[in-house]
């Protein structure tokens, strides 16, 4: 009989593939095996599914080929604990995408590569920054769960080379969910955009772990972030402050809404005061962002700035002229010891700082911890 632990997590799991729109047997009925609760080749989640095992226990050794194979909309892919060193690309005709990692714990199922900004490809020239994601979704309503994204580049890799963005998924579809994922970088690791500056890609990251230094989580969508850890890394390269920058948002000056971060939480490696809740990016392609971030009923650790939590990345964007602001924060992080420093939302404002105000008609269901 499954200990209370065990039980917990069949239970969840099967309330996570119903919450998913998937018709899946109980748990205990799908059979045991490298899959684990989401059951084999054999005994499928649905019609559309796939299975991903590095050692060929499934339909496909790579995600990429399953990607590949899964031509059309609404298909779902397992992936069978391992890690999975390539790079993958979810095209926009495939919509309606889920990934489901067959582990127990995100840690089981990774997805990762190393390129960067200034890696040089084979055919010459650079990578650049979007260039180096190891996972790219441009896919309206892609879904994940249970997966590490990761990319494990490191600046000692290119020695002197400023090009050490290395971004571990870039998300650009619409109606984009991510459930119990983490994301693993340093630079840019979680690069939440859209496929073009009038496009508004809505995205969904509840209960994730994401981690990095510079700018780790960037770009134009209206995302929101709900019960999620952010994680800043020490710097080896770096004796002063500030190391980096939590949120670097670009978003378009007709989008109303950027990111939204609530009910999370900041913890650091480095030495307190070392980093900045944010700075905003106003892009050479688009001059006229006007980034958006809101930070509210969250927990930020004394690794997080108090006195000075916002930073310009050009003098001629500065913060001040940017829509960013709080509302609720606790811990050292979040102390308000130079009220200029850290604008803060009225209560009448803070009711339109919502998920349902931000991702609109989208009907995501709610997903528990």
């Amino acid at each position: 009989m499954p200990s209370p632990s065990r039980r917990a997590l069949l239970t969840a799991s099967a309330g996570a593939l119903l919450s998913l729109g998937l018709a899946a047997a109980p748990a205990s009925a799908r059979p045991a095996g490298p899959f684990g609760r989401f059951g084999s080749p054999s005994a499928r989640l649905t019609e559309r599914t796939l299975y991903v095992h590095p050692g060929g226990l499934g339909d496909h050794t790579t995600v990429q080929a399953a990607v590949t194979a899964a031509s059309g909309s609404g298909w779902t892919l397992v992936l069978a604990p391992g890690t999975y060193r390539e790079t993958v690309a979810v095209s926009p005709a495939r919509t309606d995408m889920t990934w489901l990692g067959a582990g127990e714990d995100p840690r089981d199922v990774v997805v990762v590569y190393d390129n960067a900004a200034g890696t040089t490809r084979p055919d010459g020239g650079t990578y650049g920054t979007s260039g180096s994601a190891t996972t790219t979704v441009q896919a309206d309503g892609f879904t994940a769960r249970g997966i590490t994204f990761a990319n494990d580049f490191l600046r000692t890799d290119l020695p002197g080379n400023p090009g050490t963005q290395a971004v571990a998924i870039k998300v650009q579809g619409d109606r984009s969910a991510f459930f119990h994922c983490r994301f693993l970088g340093h630079q840019d690791t979680l690069y939440a955009d859209s496929m073009s500056l009038a496009a508004v890609a809505r995205q969904f990251f509840a209960h994730c772990y994401v981690e990095g230094d510079v700018d780790f989580v960037f770009g134009r969508a209206r995302a929101v972030f709900e019960h999620c850890h952010f994680r800043t890394l020490l710097r080896p390269d770096l004796a002063a402050a500030p190391h980096g920058f939590v949120f670097a948002p670009s978003t378009a000056r007709g989008n109303p809404y950027g990111y939204l971060a609530t009910r999370c939480r900041v913890t650091s490696e480095a030495p307190d005061a070392f980093y900045k809740l944010a700075r905003p990016w106003v892009p050479s392609s688009d001059t006229t962002a006007w980034p958006s971030l809101v930070v509210r009923d969250s927990v930020l650790g004394p690794g997080i700035d108090a006195v000075a939590p916002y930073a310009n990345m050009r003098e001629a964007y500065p913060w001040q002229a940017q829509r960013f602001a709080e509302y609720r924060n606790t811990g050292p992080g979040a102390e308000v010891t130079v009220p200029e420093n850290r604008p803060q939302l009225t209560p009448d404002e803070a009711e339109s700082a919502t998920r349902s105000t931000y991702l609109g008609d989208w009907n995501l269901t709610p997903v528990r911890a």
